[in-house]
């Protein structure tokens, strides 16, 4: 792989870990009953947006080696808990799986290789679902972060960039 295009690869890595580290500290504030907590009718619940973000580093990776609905719906319940020690450890795993196929792939692969998940029309490469995956983390992270400030919780900004 070229210096530009490992640099990328590995900024991206390291932006996804600054994600999945903020996450954990996040997760480990929520109390046991706030589980339940719902912003407004029309959004999850605490623990379905804390399950769903811990979940997003093997969802994702299973959804973009063209896993089926079927296999990533059982990975999903495979890994629901309320439990933010064990959501953190799943998201840490998930989160070295990721790393350890995205570290895995020569530059062409990364660059050019497609793989298109069971809901699409079309694919996208394996930098761009990587690209995806750091968002994605990130969109739902700051939701969390207005759930806990919701809740009472004192958070700030150190706590997303600590």
């Amino acid at each position: 792989m070229t210096g530009g295009t490992e640099t990328l690869r590995e900024l991206l890595l390291e932006e996804l870990g600054a994600g999945v580290r903020t996450t954990k500290k996040l997760l480990a504030r929520v109390r046991p009953g706030e589980w339940d907590f719902r912003p407004a009718d029309n959004m999850r619940s605490l623990g379905e947006l804390a399950n769903h973000l811990a979940q997003i580093p093997f969802v994702d990776l299973a959804i973009l080696q063209e896993k089926s609905e079927e296999e990533v719906r059982k990975l999903e319940s495979e890994h629901a808990s309320s439990d933010p020690e064990k959501l953190c450890e799943w998201m840490e795993e998930g989160f070295q799986s990721l790393c350890d196929y995205m570290r895995g792939l020569d530059e062409e692969s990364f660059l050019t290789r497609r793989t298109k998940p069971f809901y699409a029309d079309h694919g996208s490469t394996q930098a761009k679902w990587l690209v995806e995956i750091v968002t994605h983390v990130y969109h739902h992270r700051a939701q969390l972060f207005q759930y806990l400030k919701q809740l009472g919780h004192p958070v700030n900004m150190f706590d997303l960039y600590g």
